[in-house]
């Protein structure tokens, strides 16, 4: 069951309370010790909307007609505009979503749900009725039931909403198995970087047509942007695809504003058929609130790439606008504390799953964390961790305690880490004129980054493997306790493997190749070849990388071994017979840390 984020409702508190608790940060277990951290926080009181967040409602049984469907003609869209979707498993149930359209809204009207084995809900295992229409109303017509402890564990599930008679499309959701269940199998797809004025979905139709146990997104669900930005040489202009924040303005700047970017998104017909299919495990990254952001110590506030990024009291009440966005958007189970004076301390993000013996999911929050930048690019000398001013952290002091507690309590076959931002180096160039371009990434933070590496190789779990996200690029490659340079990592191999990488790419976003005008015709087909021997070269702990594509990824994990397979689809194209192909394709055996390619074996 998910740990330390399952959530159930306090019914004296009024809000959603962990199921288990964050342990105490370690005092010898954290980098942190040589320099202090500000305990200070800003007053949220004034900042932050008095609008509670959209918190799991529990429905009740029916007492007379209110779930039975009804034929008027009226189509599920014009009721469900962005349908439904599934997440926050447990091992007895989800989170079911949907949003009632506000034209069809009627405040006296209750909502239905039905969960039944089968699509014809000819034997129905659940049936409930909200009808607290006043917080439906309050959160833009979204809809999130918790129905946790109604389903049988490791099930899967057909759902559906009826309202005034309509019945939205039918969803499929999956439960968890239980702790001393041992799976044979799990297949996940991961996702990244979905910017909706830079390419249509097609990927994820095909998502959709894929036989998943679960879809995991590592961030970057929408971008915070309503104007073309995040563009290159080689973007193209979809006039279809238009957002016009209500504000006004280019940049989100209010909770209206991310409402209506997550309405325009879950518009999209091909993410909306990836959510009916699969139970949806989602985590944010950095455009889900602004670019770039990071928490800034020196004002105890977020800081980001945005027109007001430099202002404390804008950036805390916009972080807290998106956060409560995404929430009611998307189909989370998250720890959430009204009462904390600290925008870090009310929300938490990080949280872990377990799928029996065979698999543990650790999920971690880059963001919300993070000390700044470095004033200057990390080069081959200045981003060893020796050298690294020190104190700096990506996870915080609480979090990384969390984050590593859970790596060495765990005895899942595959321990997985679901990442944000890549945590392998990324070099370019050689020698001392070597730069790591990622500042973003885990090169920022390498002193952090080496403490982890060390506690993977003391705690060994029996496999590591990590799912990441961010650089709109296809990765795999090795998690190792010392990395040398382009020649010396080839002939003295310093460092011990201690896990694998895979990076998912962009459904839609900006990569390399499209950044520098290298991704169409013969110049596309020159450059692919040269750019990943180029990036593999300078990167000997690579084993591919790509940036000229775009789509999705399916890890598959058993008893035996675990295999990534990286699809790419023509996000240029607004069909669901969009061309797709495999762009790499990667096994792990139990027990051995080693890439094993296997390309051919998947290639159509």
């Amino acid at each position: 069951m998910e740990q330390g984020a399952d959530a159930e409702t306090d019914g004296d508190a009024g809000h959603e309370v962990a199921e288990s608790g964050t342990p105490a940060p370690d005092p010898d277990a954290a980098p942190h010790d040589e320099a202090e951290r500000p305990d200070g926080h800003a007053e949220l009181a004034s900042l932050l909307s008095n609008e509670d967040l959209l918190l799991s409602q529990q429905p009740h049984a029916p007492d007379r007609d209110e779930v039975f469907v009804t034929d008027d003609g009226r189509a599920p869209d014009a009721v469900f505009p962005q349908s439904v979707a599934s997440g926050g498993p447990t091992r007895e149930g989800v989170i079911l979503w949907t949003r009632i359209d506000p034209e069809s809204f009627d405040p006296d009207e209750p909502l239905g749900i039905e969960i039944a084995h089968s699509g014809d809900f000819g034997e129905v295992v659940y049936r409930g009725v909200v009808d607290d229409t006043g917080r439906i109303r309050a959160h833009d017509h979204v809809v999130k039931v918790d129905i946790d402890g109604a389903l049988e564990p490791n099930r899967e599930y057909r759902y559906r909403f009826v309202y005034d008679g309509v019945a939205s499309r039918v969803g499929t959701c999956h439960t968890l198995p239980e702790p001393d269940a041992s799976p044979d199998s799990l297949r996940f797809g991961v996702l990244a970087c979905q910017n909706y004025l830079n390419g249509y979905y097609p990927a994820l139709g095909h998502v959709a047509e894929e036989d998943l146990d679960f879809l995991i997104h590592v961030g970057d669900f929408i971008y915070e942007s309503g104007a073309g930005e995040f563009k290159g040489l080689d973007s193209r202009d979809y006039p279809d695809r238009n957002i016009d924040l209500p504000s006004g303005e280019d940049r989100v700047q209010d909770l209206a504003d991310y409402r209506y970017i997550y309405r325009t998104y879950r518009s999209d017909r091909f993410l909306q058929r990836a959510l009916e299919e699969h139970t949806l495990i989602a985590a944010w990254d950095d455009h889900e609130i602004a670019n770039d952001i990071y928490w800034d110590p020196e004002t105890d506030a977020p800081k980001a790439d945005h027109p007001r990024g430099e202002d404390p009291e804008f950036m805390t009440k916009l972080t807290a606008d998106a956060i409560h966005a995404w929430w009611e958007f998307m189909p989370a189970r998250l720890g959430y504390d009204p009462e904390a004076e600290s925008l870090q301390d009310r929300f938490q993000l990080w949280r872990s799953f377990e799928f029996g013996d065979l698999l543990k999911l650790v999920m971690t929050d880059e963001r919300l964390y993070r000390d700044p930048p470095r004033d200057v690019l990390p080069t081959a000398t200045n981003c060893r961790p020796e050298n690294e001013p020190p104190g700096r952290t990506m996870l915080g002091e609480d979090q990384l305690a969390w984050f590593l507690a859970q790596i060495r309590d765990s005895e899942a076959r595959w321990t997985v880490w679901s990442d944000e931002v890549l945590t392998i180096p990324f070099r370019l160039g050689i020698g001392r004129a070597s730069i790591f371009p990622v500042q973003g990434g885990w090169d920022g933070y390498t002193r952090e980054r080496q403490y982890i590496k060390d506690k993977l190789r003391e705690f060994s779990p029996r496999n590591f493997v990590t799912l990441t996200g961010d650089m709109h690029c296809y990765i795999a490659g090795y998690k190792k306790t010392e990395y040398g340079g382009p020649v010396t990592e080839r002939l003295f191999d310093p460092g011990e493997r201690v896990g694998v990488e895979f990076m998912t790419p962009a459904v839609s976003s900006l990569n390399v190749a499209e950044a520098l005008g290298m991704t169409d015709g013969l110049v596309g087909r020159i450059t692919e070849p040269l750019l990943r021997r180029f990036v593999t070269a300078q990167n000997p702990h690579l084993e591919f990388f790509d940036s000229h594509h775009w789509g999705y990824s399916v890890v598959e994990f058993t008893r035996e071994d675990c295999t990534y397979v990286a699809y790419g689809v023509d996000k240029h194209e607004n069909a669901m017979d969009a061309e797709r192909e495999v762009i790499a394709a990667y096994r792990v055996p139990d027990e051995e840390v080693e890439l094993i390619d296997v390309t051919d074996d998947y290639a159509v």
